[in-house]
């Protein structure tokens, strides 16, 4: 791989979780200490419209953030929610216009991702409607959820045989983002937005009956090994509450993500670098050609390595390396796919490297 001159650090996380404070079954305590045994090295609690302040910390190993989930009650069909982080306050008061709360978000030093952009319905109730980001106007938000693990299996629940088979066997539906999303983060990020991707349990851990049978659909624990969204971090975390949490949010602020599925195989290990002459460039950075660019993708094990450029696929390899050269300027953005259960499954989508 590119040696570089500047060492970064390896964080795993989720960052779209429910307590009791709103549709969730567990305190923040018991998500953070199932994060822990998941091998976590941080979790955000977002419940509903509220910020809950005070239970901060670390647990059993990870460190417990909050942040929100904010979207207008009142709106009807429900429609845009907004992923708020680092506000510091309530920022439900102001759902009803979202540029506004995006703009208020901004305001208090906070970071704005787009919650499920797209979501599929399920017949089975109101309750598993689809919930897609509508307000496509808004500006100022810094990313989105780019694959969320319930989102998707909500989409799966298509008749009650089906929602019987993968609340039992769900690794056989999860597929990866929807096409839909990865389109529309293209067109973003073709449109000049810097957009940064991250991923989400969504986690709930809900109990579910249907006749005799009873499930939880999923355990904390259970779904914090799904797809997570790992960081890049300047130095290691320290066990300071104030200090830690400023390098998560400052790596999610320079885009240095990527999101992973880490259920089929452990993401931790991968590595997406670009270099032209003297300059470099890693996840979210901006890199100025001074000649040609070299990129190389290290996936920690193999897979379908594939690279894009403003959303056209540009090389592919397979294995756990690719190494392309390139005179062209554009947006880049690695994937990789790996087969499961006979199926051929996202596994890795990285942040991307603009190369001006």
């Amino acid at each position: 791989m590119i040696a570089f001159v500047k060492r970064f650090y390896e964080l795993t996380g989720n960052l779209h979780v429910h307590t009791v404070y709103s549709d969730g079954t567990g305190s923040h305590r018991k998500i953070a200490r199932a994060a822990a045994q998941a091998g976590l090295d941080f979790v955000v609690a977002t419940d509903h419209n509220i910020w809950v302040d005070g239970v901060e910390g670390y647990y059993d190993d990870a460190l417990l953030l909050v942040g929100e989930e904010v979207h207008h009650v009142r709106r009807r069909p429900g429609a845009s929610h907004l992923l708020v982080y680092g506000a510091e306050a309530e920022m439900a008061p102001y759902a009803a216009e979202p540029q506004e709360l995006v703009d208020e978000a901004n305001r208090r030093g906070g970071l704005c991702f787009l919650a499920h952009p797209f979501e599929r319905s399920s017949p089975l109730g109101s309750h598993l409607a689809a919930i897609p980001w509508e307000d496509w106007s808004v500006t100022g938000y810094l990313g989105l959820e780019l694959w969320n693990a319930m989102s998707e299996f909500k989409g799966l629940l298509w008749s009650r045989p089906a929602a019987l088979f993968y609340a039992y066997f769900p690794a056989l539906g999860i597929q990866g983002p929807y096409r839909a999303t990865l389109r529309k983060w293209d067109e973003l990020l073709a449109a000049g937005q810097k957009v940064t991707p991250i991923a989400g349990a969504d986690a709930h851990a809900r109990t579910y009956r249907m006749g005799p049978f009873r499930r939880c659909l999923f355990p904390y624990r259970e779904l914090f090994r799904w797809v997570n969204t790992h960081l890049l971090i300047e130095r290691p975390l320290q066990g300071d509450l104030a200090g830690d949490k400023q390098l998560i949010y400052h790596a999610l602020r320079d885009g240095r993500t990527w999101v992973g599925y880490d259920r089929i195989a452990s993401t931790r290990g991968f590595r997406f670098q670009a270099r032209s002459l003297a300059n470099e460039a890693t996840l979210g950075d901006e890199l100025v050609r001074t000649g040609a660019t070299v990129f190389e993708v290290e996936a920690p094990t193999a897979g379908d390595i594939r690279l894009l450029r403003d959303g056209q696929l540009v090389a592919r390899s397979r294995g756990t390396l690719l190494r392309f050269t390139s005179a062209e300027a554009g947006i880049y953005r690695a994937e990789v796919y790996r087969f499961f259960c006979g199926q051929r499954r996202g596994w890795i989508f990285s942040g991307p490297i603009y190369v001006r």
